[in-house]
């Protein structure tokens, strides 16, 4: 079986703004592909991405912000 991996060419990626100053430890985060939202390390982008559904990435930024949060 063959995994389907979707084209991030034209993913417009953009650096988190938790992202160190330093350069280290920066993730970068493409949202405006049709139907996935892309993940990737900034140090390393042509080492492969994750990739989310929109409603996987708002599960997943939901529970973030209630672990940061202390809830």
């Amino acid at each position: 079986m063959t995994a389907h991996r979707p084209d991030l060419t034209n993913a417009v990626w953009r650096k988190s703004s938790r992202s160190s100053s330093t350069g280290q430890n920066c993730v970068e985060v493409a949202a405006n592909l049709l139907g996935i939202v892309a993940v990737r390390d900034s140090k390393n982008p042509d080492g492969g991405a994750l990739r989310f559904s929109p409603d996987e990435w708002k599960t997943f930024i939901a529970k973030i912000q209630t672990v940061a949060s202390g809830s």
